[in-house]
């Protein structure tokens, strides 16, 4: 999917909400355990409830491979059923890959060429050798591993350097050597609320993927004052997880699920 696409795609729906698929066996409602494949239940009746208010669905493939080979069918029929009935969503696997060079050639071909996603979570730590293999695939995105939200994050992303650069600023302005912003996406934490001003200094035209609003606690309003592109752009994927597929843990998941997911997309719409 294009950068044009995928800005259409929000703009047409009001809507900038991605919503993350993390289907645990231990969380799913019970009465899906007796399906063939209850993560594969799960996630079709969550897309189904809230493909209406979303512009992409983000499989987080740890959930998938803690089941290991009934885990990987799931999460490859989940791909081919989002293509197959709801063709206009970015689909991203929240996979946070990176490693030498053609170790990473192969996770490219893997997930671009086999699986067919749109989107892949890269970890910049090892360097553009790392990176470049996942670029270059007509229509597909790297999203790289930039701010993120978890309590660990300042170990290694505050620390600045002689200059006083910190280097989740440094990993900005070196991979924007590596690829424009219709080919690379950045990870930032909702949590970090007014670091996107810092963030966009860095990173003026890119588009952001915004985990932690919802469970995590982050606040839409401040990731929407600080992150948000001008000009109708919006420039920000912010996803939702467990705040929307975990709604409700009876029979009743799916339509909870549904609402969750269109009270967050209308609040979207307000501030786009």
């Amino acid at each position: 999917m294009t950068r044009k696409d995928l800005i259409g795609n929000i703009a047409r729906k009001g809507s900038f909400l991605c919503v993350g698929l993390d289907p645990d066996i231990k969380k799913i409602p019970a009465h899906l355990l007796t399906e063939e494949n209850p993560l594969l239940a799960f996630n079709k009746a969550i897309i189904d409830a809230t493909a209406p208010y979303c512009v992409a669905f983000k499989p987080n493939l740890a959930f998938f491979e803690s089941m290991g080979v009934d885990g990987w069918v799931a999460f490859e029929e989940t791909v081919k059923y989002i293509r197959q009935n709801y063709p206009d969503q970015f689909i991203i696997a929240d996979a946070k890959r990176g490693d030498i060079g053609n170790t990473s050639a192969l996770y490219a071909r893997s997930f671009f060429e086999h699986l067919d996603v749109d989107a892949i979570t890269v970890a910049p730590y090892m360097g553009h050798d790392s990176v470049k293999p996942f670029l270059g695939y007509p229509g597909k995105w790297v999203i790289l591993l930039a701010l993120t939200s978890n309590p660990g994050s300042a170990d290694f992303q505050m620390i600045p350097d002689g200059s006083g650069m910190r280097l989740f600023e440094r990993v900005l302005d070196t991979s924007a050597q590596w690829a424009g912003p219709d080919e690379m996406m950045y990870v930032v934490g909702a949590t970090r609320g007014s670091m996107f001003a810092d963030i966009r200094r860095h990173a003026p035209k890119s588009f952001l993927l915004v985990p932690g609003v919802g469970a995590q606690g982050g606040s839409l309003e401040e990731v929407v004052k600080y992150g948000m592109l001008p000009d109708g752009e919006c420039g920000l994927l912010v996803n939702s997880s467990r705040g929307i597929i975990y709604a409700s843990s009876g029979s009743d998941f799916a339509e909870a699920a549904g609402a969750a997911a269109k009270a967050l997309a209308l609040e979207m719409k307000v501030l786009l």
